[in-house]
């Protein structure tokens, strides 16, 4: 079992060398060679300056694949929240990619159509007083693997968008800069996590209107800061965060 899972896990590397390469130009690259045998990559044509121009279904032939990503990093106010996705083999959209560069009102639906599609979703959170006790990269690390721990699938290979993961439950992972941009699963997982936290954002802000949260979703913004000098903290302010 072992010497199976080392396997894999070489496999994995190879394919984490040839996707941090993305920006170069590797069309020559087909196959990959692993126990004389021959695995066909499944990553796009490059156009130009050497760049994937759509995002792929899958970042391996065989492995149980999971796209996760977070939202609300740097807000002042409200939970971090992780979403983790698992999408067939061959999905594909013709919309889908990062939440950032998809208009807001198409992003309710996204989510219902992921959340239809998806072999498996899940969406979690760190709260404000999780952020402020171990800070707001721990407490996403957190909120991510609360995610993962709900699937009903277990993954084969995380696929985790930007530069830094904390491992989890031995599982192989993958950081991929601008993931959600390259792969249906993070950017799955990019809308299902933005969808979630708008709307949490908004039903807030009906009980504290002075601080714009249906519009600012939490983040520094020059009216939001504003009503923290007048009316001081909430409960779902970050503390440990400068607010002015």
């Amino acid at each position: 079992m072992y010497k199976q899972f080392k396997q894999r896990h070489k496999i994995i590397q190879k394919y984490s060398y040839f996707i941090s390469n993305f920006g170069k130009k590797i069309n020559k690259y087909k196959t990959l060679k692993t126990k004389g045998k021959q695995i066909k990559l499944t990553a796009p044509p490059l156009g130009a300056g050497g760049l994937p121009f759509m995002l792929q279904s899958a970042y391996t032939k065989d492995l149980i694949e999971v796209g996760v990503d977070e939202v609300g990093r740097g807000c002042l106010a409200g939970n971090v929240v992780a979403s983790a996705v698992i999408l067939p083999k061959d999905f594909t959209h013709d919309v889908l990619k990062d939440s950032k560069k998809i208009p807001k009102n198409l992003h309710q639906s996204l989510a219902q159509e992921i959340k239809d599609n998806a072999l498996a979703w899940a969406i979690a959170e760190a709260s404000p007083a999780e952020i402020d006790k171990y800070n707001i990269l721990q407490a996403t690390y957190l909120a991510m693997h609360r995610a993962l721990d709900m699937l009903d699938i277990r993954p084969e290979l995380i696929l985790v968008d930007g530069n830094r993961f904390k491992p989890y439950d031995f599982t192989p992972h993958n950081c991929i800069v601008k993931g959600d941009n390259k792969f249906f699963a993070i950017a799955a997982a990019s809308i299902l996590a933005k969808a979630y936290r708008d709307a949490q954002m908004e039903t807030l802000a009906l009980e504290f209107p002075a601080y714009d949260w249906d519009k600012n979703v939490g983040y520094p913004t020059k009216n939001h800061k504003k009503a923290i000098a007048i009316h001081g903290f909430t409960q779902w302010h970050r503390l440990t965060f400068k607010s002015t």
